[in-house]
């Protein structure tokens, strides 16, 4: 009887140690896989449009862990910008890229290489 219970506390143990808490998000993403879905599947001004206030609210309102924006965030949001003729505004947040993730400087440069001939 006894190693019957010991048995049966080991495997409540168990079980009650893997009901950890979850860790939060590193980034708030906020609804940017659903508007970048819509946008490149349809291509319309108001796909566009969503997306970019998608990005707008991911750059100024990050609650994630890091307390900064994701990843490709801002490469994504200057090239859109570039695509719709805000180029001043697109390069800025390119370099806010760089800035914030020195290793995209290649991939960026040669992007802005790119847009420019």
């Amino acid at each position: 009887m006894k190693k019957t219970s010991f048995i049966l506390y080991g495997v409540l143990l168990m079980l009650l140690g893997s009901c950890a808490t979850t860790n939060p998000p590193l980034y708030t993403w906020n609804n940017y896989s659903v508007s970048t879905y819509n946008y490149v599947k349809s291509k319309t001004d108001a796909d566009r449009n969503a997306l970019i206030k998608t990005y707008e609210k991911i750059i100024n309102k990050q609650v994630g862990t890091r307390k900064c924006v994701p990843p490709g965030v801002y490469a994504d949001y200057g090239f859109l910008l570039m695509q719709t003729g805000q180029n001043e505004k697109g390069k800025e947040m390119l370099t806010k890229e760089i800035a914030l993730y020195p290793e995209s400087k290649v991939f960026i440069e040669r992007l802005l290489n790119n847009m420019a001939q």
